[in-house]
């Protein structure tokens, strides 16, 4: 069972008006439900729960408002190539009402507020590219050949969709892997960025995040690297924490300080079973100046870590940014294990967001690249006949 609630507010540092005059608060919250047994999925009920002076049997919630914790940027989902695909192959009608529910704040709107997008592929498009592929032997140190293309008709377009709806959203950028040429393997799987590449590689962020803006979307922040201690996936790359401290305050630091970006970076983005990871780059100063904080995923380890991360460094921030749901699991038990874990968990241990993985996929959950995830179970299945 899933509550969720509607509180008034008087706007934040995302909003581009503050409200001065907020709304009053009221006694009354309203109730959204989802049941184990799916009959009910996340529909708003006509009973609400009433706070006031008549005894009741609620739990009662006190608010300490002199204790504050960190702010909350918002929740939401991956917004994979695969996911583009699917939403675009509805017509315009059913595409817009479903991105309205989506997105939208209306009284059926769910209002996601903050989005992953890969750098590139990942392994939840049809096939692997990056933005800057070069046939077999060639290179492109001065990258002229970097294009965002492979993404203007799929992920961009959505992203420019949804921005028209909710302009606000924050959006989080993810490389799963680097150009093959700047690679010691010469392959989309596994491998690691060769250290002559650099500032090169560094460039290719300043190039996307310029590029992206062009289009009219910002990106509030990116990640070093998808789960960079998993070089099994495709694509995928390894990078040591040493290897991204060194590429941070030696290269994508100064790139970002002498382009005028602003976009945070964000380290680790991988388990939660290595705290120790995001730690050591902290630990270099120099490394640690251009970090605004941690990302992790709970496919190991505890939700616990995050505070770990925040105990050694408070200032800096946490960042849930994935976790799938198998198409082998139980709803109701996936259900319990999300919230209590993803969504409840990565608040109280410090997170500013929380992102489940894929937003949408078809009957046989794909796309999906040849190696990529088989059973990632998109938070929407939208079936070949159009069916959501």
């Amino acid at each position: 069972m899933l509550f969720q609630t509607n509180c008034s507010s008087s706007g934040g540092s995302n909003d581009p008006n503050p409200d001065p005059d907020p709304d009053p608060i009221t006694n009354e919250v309203d109730v959204w439900l989802t049941s184990a047994d799916k009959t009910v999925l996340l529909k708003k009920q006509s009973d609400i729960l009433a706070f006031g002076t008549k005894a009741n049997s609620y739990a009662t919630i006190e608010i300490y408002a002199s204790q504050t914790y960190q702010t909350v940027d918002g929740f939401g989902f991956s917004l994979t190539g695969g996911s583009a695909d699917v939403i675009n192959s509805l017509g315009n009608d059913e595409k817009s009402a479903l991105l309205n529910e989506l997105f939208g704040s209306s009284e059926n709107g769910i209002s996601i507020s903050y989005l992953r997008v890969s750098i590139g592929a990942s392994d939840l498009n049809a096939a692997p590219f990056t933005y800057n592929d070069m046939p077999v032997g060639e290179t492109d140190e001065d990258l002229s050949n970097f294009s965002i293309e492979p993404d203007k008709n799929g992920v961009i377009a959505v992203l420019k969709e949804i921005l028209a709806i909710n302009p606000t959203i924050k959006i989080l950028g993810s490389p799963w892997s680097a150009p093959v040429w700047m690679k010691d393997n010469n392959s989309y799987i596994g491998g690691s960025l060769r250290p002559k590449y650099y500032s090169v590689y560094a460039q290719y962020f300043v190039k996307y995040i310029q590029a992206m803006a062009a289009e009219g979307i910002n990106i509030d922040a990116i990640t070093i690297q998808n789960e960079p201690q998993h070089g099994g996936n495709n694509p995928s790359m390894l990078m040591s924490a040493a290897q991204q401290a060194d590429f941070i305050k030696n290269h994508l630091g100064p790139a970002f300080t002498n382009a005028d970006i602003e976009t945070k970076i964000i380290i680790w983005d991988h388990n939660c079973d290595n705290p120790q990871y995001p730690i050591t780059i902290l630990n270099d100063q120099d490394a640690k100046k251009y970090i605004d904080g941690s990302a992790f995923h709970l496919y190991s380890g505890d939700i616990s870590a995050l505070s770990t991360v925040h105990n050694a460094f408070p200032d800096k921030n946490l960042y849930f940014t994935e976790q799938y749901t198998s198409s082998n699991g139980d709803f109701a038990d996936d259900l319990k294990w999300h919230l209590k874990n993803v969504i409840i968990g990565s608040m109280r241990n410090w997170s500013k967001n929380a992102l489940e993985w894929n937003l949408a996929n078809d009957e046989n959950f794909d796309p999906h690249t040849d190696g990529g995830c088989t059973i990632c179970k998109g938070g929407l299945t939208i079936s070949s006949s159009g069916a959501i």
